[in-house]
């Protein structure tokens, strides 16, 4: 195989690695809250600026991005507070619901740049060498990346098949009536739902920014790809979410050889549409 190819899949693999963090807070804040969140993206810019700001403040790299978590996850319950909750309560459509992440999105996104500025920014790391693999460039960055990714999904799968509140949120995903008359605490399950999601969400805009520059729309041009997973992987399969955010990681970066980098979103977008051609429920089975 030829070494450039070799070079984009590794780079796939790392670009996946994150997409599907914030993939897996998107399927499951579908999967139990019925909630198509377009302002997941920007809660993902949130998570990778409270990293550069804590990091500004001389505070090491990785303890950073563990306080970015906490407030990526208090801003998610404040939205959770004061907008999800009352639509739940009025049982707002779908397309209200649409139209409020998208106008929270933008709040989101504009106070960024209001804080920050619009100008590309970077953490206070060390500049590390690219190890050498027979010609394959790997930063160490995108190893570290990888491996946090690993260990967040690991994490994530033993609470769901082995705890009492993962077993309570496949609950509430299938049914939530049911549950609800069924004894299940469901307001505890969403709490643990947006703890999820804000935790791996955040996380994956901090370790996206280890390995890009921290930008205002790094989000939202996430959002597409994050969605494609989400819809390839079967809706509300943190599973399935997984396996296809490496799918379009590695696609993505491979099309470069053929049609630029400019066409990247492109990608995504066009295996989210074949993919529901032949499939419409999704590569997998769509339930968590």
């Amino acid at each position: 195989m030829d070494i450039q190819v070799i070079q984009l899949i590794v780079n796939g693999i790392a670009l996946g690695s994150i997409i599907a963090l914030a993939a897996v807070g998107l399927t499951l804040t579908y999967g139990i809250l019925r909630l198509s969140n377009f302002a997941h993206g920007d809660f993902l810019t949130l998570g990778a600026y409270l990293t550069l700001l804590v990091n500004a403040a001389g505070v090491n790299i990785w303890l950073s991005m563990i306080l970015a978590v906490v407030g990526t996850v208090a801003a998610m319950l404040l939205s959770e507070k004061l907008l999800w909750s009352k639509m739940r309560l009025i049982r707002a459509t779908s397309t209200t619901l649409i139209i409020i992440s998208i106008g929270l999105a933008l709040f989101l996104r504009n106070g960024i740049i209001l804080l920050w500025g619009g100008k590309n920014q970077n953490y206070n790391v060390p500049v590390t060498s690219a190890w050498d693999f027979f010609g394959v460039k790997i930063p160490q960055n995108q190893l570290l990346v990888l491996g946090l990714a690993v260990l967040a999904i690991v994490g994530l799968h033993y609470l769901l098949q082995n705890t009492k509140i993962g077993k309570a949120m496949r609950a509430v995903a299938d049914d939530l009536d049911l549950a609800r008359v069924s004894g299940i605490n469901v307001e505890q399950v969403i709490l643990w739902t947006w703890l999820i999601a804000g935790t791996l969400t955040s996380l994956g805009g901090s370790m996206y920014g280890l390995i890009t520059a921290v930008r205002p729309n790094m989000g939202w041009f996430l959002i597409l790809p994050l969605f494609a997973s989400v819809i390839l992987g079967g809706i509300g399969n943190p599973y399935g979410a997984i396996a296809a955010a490496f799918i379009i990681g590695i696609a993505q970066e491979v099309s470069t050889i053929w049609l630029g980098s400019q066409y990247k979103q492109g990608i995504a977008l066009l295996m989210m549409i074949l993919v529901l051609l032949i499939r419409p429920k999704g590569l997998f089975k769509g339930t968590i």
